[in-house]
């Protein structure tokens, strides 16, 4: 799969069977990044939202894999709103790009996938921090060209 800078909705192989539905999720194949770690969030009170933050380096590709929430994304310009309702896709979250989840429903769990182990030095928690850093990024990249 090919690696993008910008966020995108990726459905995922969804195998039916009278038994039950199957989906997968492999690296490389399914998602842009090769992935470490996996991490759920659950029990959070329906209609509350998760404290936002960016990474420097890390990807993410997040799910629902029961309930559903909103994944809010925001490139430091733009915000947009994905609706995360069933297990068979997700959104992938590149670097630098400033995520909220919010909108639970009752019971709803979230997995997301990371390309990195845990590192809080990696975490851009303040949002005018994040929106600095990547108008620094912006403005060293225009001097380069």
């Amino acid at each position: 799969m090919e690696k993008s800078n910008n966020p995108a909705l990726i459905d995922l192989p969804k195998f039916c069977d009278p038994r039950g539905n199957l989906s997968v999720i492999e690296s490389i194949k399914n998602i842009p990044f090769k992935f470490v770690r996996a991490y759920w969030i659950y029990d959070v009170p329906a209609g509350r939202e998760r404290h936002g933050h960016a990474f420097k380096t890390q990807e993410e590709f997040i799910v629902a894999l029961s309930g559903s929430f909103d994944v809010v994304l925001n490139d430091g310009t733009n915000e947009r709103r994905y609706h995360l309702a069933r297990s068979y896709y997700g959104i992938y979250v590149p670097k630098l790009t400033w995520r909220e989840l919010d909108n639970f429903s009752t019971n709803s769990v979230a997995l997301i996938l990371s390309s990195t182990f845990y590192d809080e030095n990696d975490y851009i928690e303040d949002f005018e921090q994040f929106k600095s850093l990547i108008r620094d990024n912006n403005d060293r990249f225009a001097q380069n060209i």
